[in-house]
């Protein structure tokens, strides 16, 4: 009969430990008998509560990180992208401790941000929140709709095509997050979603004497607003003096209306305007056409667009450049000839320097 200590096992203890050491320690503290299913019941315990603590202790990164686990990637697959990353120090460890002491929420595929020393269990706990790395795309104020195509064909992580193209203006210019593998697609929709959502809102709220017949036209002026000027403290005042000049009929005579004529938006265009630019027919050139252009000829923001609903009170009919970055404005136009021979003298000088 074969004593119940005469047989190590490889298969539940260390290779620096043996049952044999075990039962001597075992006799040493008094213990005299015990069974093999004791022993196994031991070592089970001890497994247990050492994998416990090494999935709850402290991880290895030393900075914050984002690995991204791809769709479809299976438990060991997570496990070893997270180890290569230095997430993690142990891949084995996690998806045991995963087993045992994750939730039952299933891991979810996309881009993730793990803090430094995040323990395995944060890790498991975050790749089974969802909740993603937030990127984001800037759509600068004044952008034609094909800049704006630009800008979200190139932003990382966006897949799929962009279908049609809003008109022009119906984009709102605004930082939009995102998660990688978001489409394109959907993101311009909610560019124009939310132009069409800010316009009806501030629609409701405009001055019921303006010269603007349609939400289209206040955002045609809107954009034409955005493109004069970048300074906040003018537009309203711009507004204001595009809107005095509508109820009496003038020409709004807008420079970004005559290079949108010429462009179409497709490109800048690259070069001063011409006396000829200025006559050349366009249903664009408001020096040529009377009232709006037909459409917007830029994407304005919140700003413009509340400015050409809530326009400064004015009786002014002209601005010009300052040379200083913003505007001279007169009411009349010998006033105007005045501050525009001021702006060729910057302009002169300017040169000779």
């Amino acid at each position: 009969m074969h004593h119940l200590f005469s047989k190590p096992s490889r298969n539940l203890a260390p290779k620096s430990f043996s049952i044999e050491r075990l039962r001597r320690v075992l006799w040493g503290a008094g213990v005299t008998s015990i069974s093999v299913a004791g022993l196994i019941s031991i070592l089970t315990v001890g497994a247990y509560l050492w994998l416990e603590n090494k999935f709850g202790a402290t991880g290895p990164l030393q900075t914050s990180r984002q690995v991204i686990i791809t769709k479809g990637a299976g438990l060991n697959s997570v496990a070893r992208a997270l180890e290569s990353a230095g997430v993690i120090e142990n891949a084995r460890v996690f998806v045991f401790g995963f087993k045992l002491f994750a939730t039952k929420k299933p891991i979810r595929a996309g881009e993730f941000q793990f803090p430094a020393a995040i323990s395995p269990l944060g890790a498991a706990t975050i790749l089974q929140s969802g909740k993603m790395v937030a990127r984001r795309l800037t759509i600068p104020e004044g952008l034609t709709r094909r800049e704006v195509k630009e800008l979200i064909l190139t932003a990382p992580g966006l897949v799929g095509g962009l279908g049609p193209l809003p008109k022009e203006g119906w984009i709102l210019p605004e930082t939009y997050y995102y998660n990688l593998g978001d489409k394109r697609s959907h993101i311009l929709t909610r560019m124009e979603t939310g132009m069409h959502s800010l316009l009806s809102r501030l629609w409701v709220a405009r001055d019921q004497d303006l010269p603007i017949k349609s939400k289209s036209e206040a955002l045609a002026l809107a954009s034409i607003v955005e493109k004069e000027t970048g300074l906040a403290r003018e537009r309203s005042r711009v507004a204001g003096v595009f809107i005095n000049r509508l109820r009496r009929g003038m020409r709004l005579q807008s420079d970004p209306t005559v290079s949108y004529g010429i462009t179409l938006g497709g490109r800048s265009l690259g070069r001063p305007l011409t006396r000829a630019d200025l006559r050349k027919p366009s249903d664009f050139n408001t020096y040529v056409i009377k009232g709006l252009p037909p459409a917007a000829i830029s994407n304005p923001g919140e700003a413009s667009l509340r400015a050409v609903l809530q326009p400064m009170k004015t009786n002014e009919l002209y601005f010009v450049a300052n040379g200083f970055g913003g505007h001279a404005f007169a009411q009349t136009l010998a006033q105007h000839n005045i501050n525009v021979a001021k702006w060729r003298r910057i302009q002169r000088q300017k040169k000779t320097k």
